[in-house]
């Protein structure tokens, strides 16, 4: 089903007090999508990705784990109250969610024959990724044949980790439409950023 997890609550600061590198977020924000995946710490890699770039994290079923899984849950840390995220029980249901006007999206496979390099990047878009073990279907791959873009590799491997390619698409994207500048350190605090536990994530 559709829809924000929960109100986000933005801290103002670093969690142990420190200033960090910050730069403001992209209007309207980048979505990850992650069509089906099979493992738990990918989507919790994902929501931290997501809470740190401003943009939302799309999970498109079906999925064999339950979003409260704990190894997602522990790989998400204490970020979760800082990410929009929204479960859909297929990607027609992903796609009719949309505002009007949204970018086409764009997807993202290892038998890609384009670079992400020049992929047509723009605000609100969406950034496609399939599940660990095959990547996305070759229904949307051939739907959408003109949007698929991949991530050329030197070595001899398959694809990359789902999260790590998720995290070279999005920054590269953010990049590209300089939403990674102006940056600049935030404040320190005079104290450590207490989160209060997420009600659903535990």
């Amino acid at each position: 089903m559709a829809g924000p997890r929960r109100p986000l609550e933005a801290p103002d600061r670093s969690l142990d007090g420190l200033p960090r590198l910050r730069c403001p977020p992209l209007v309207p924000p980048l979505r990850v999508v992650l069509v089906e995946p099979e493992i738990p710490p990918n989507v919790g890699n994902a929501a931290r990705l997501c809470a740190a770039t401003g943009s939302s994290l799309h999970v498109v079923g079906p999925v064999s784990f339950r979003m409260d899984d704990r190894a997602l849950r522990r790989a998400g840390l204490d970020y979760w109250p800082l990410v929009d995220v929204r479960v859909h029980d297929g990607f027609d249901a992903f796609l009719a969610s949309l505002p009007a006007g949204s970018p086409p999206p764009l997807l993202f496979s290892a038998r890609a024959p384009r670079s992400y390099l020049r992929a047509p990047w723009a605000p609100g878009g969406s950034l496609v990724f399939g599940k660990e073990s095959t990547g996305l279907p070759a229904e949307l791959l051939c739907r959408f044949a003109d949007r698929v873009r991949g991530i050329p590799m030197a070595g001899f491997v398959r694809s990359l980790n789902l999260a790590n390619a998720a995290a070279v698409i999005l920054f590269e994207a953010l990049r590209a439409l300089g939403a990674l500048e102006p940056a600049s350190l935030d404040a320190p605090a005079a104290g450590p950023l207490q989160l209060s536990p997420d009600p659903e994530f535990g």
